[in-house]
């Protein structure tokens, strides 16, 4: 499949991407997000400035992104535990 040459608008801003089929969906959607963002920024702190907001954007999705990623780290362990005492119970088990 060829690329699709799309904009994405990010602060008033339009950047314009090639992007696979499948890539398009998401990408749009998080330019919706980013702006959805930038957006809460400027009404709950009253900022005007793009770089500021774009930065205070930044910064809290990489935050949400390090959460995320622990929680997950958390939930893997937790499951990689679940399922080695499983296996040690399946392996006490005599078939017959």
């Amino acid at each position: 499949m060829s690329d699709l040459s799309i904009k994405i608008r990010v602060a008033d801003r339009d950047y314009p991407m090639r992007v696979s089929p499948q890539e398009e969906e998401r990408l749009r959607m998080a330019g919706k997000l980013l702006n959805d963002r930038i957006k809460d920024f400027r009404e709950q702190y009253g900022i005007q400035d793009k770089q500021d907001l774009l930065a205070m954007a930044a910064l809290s999705t990489m935050a949400d992104s390090l959460k995320v990623s622990k929680e997950k780290d958390g939930t893997d362990a937790a499951l990689t535990e679940r399922l080695s005492r499983l296996d040690k119970l399946l392996a006490t088990l005599v078939l017959s």
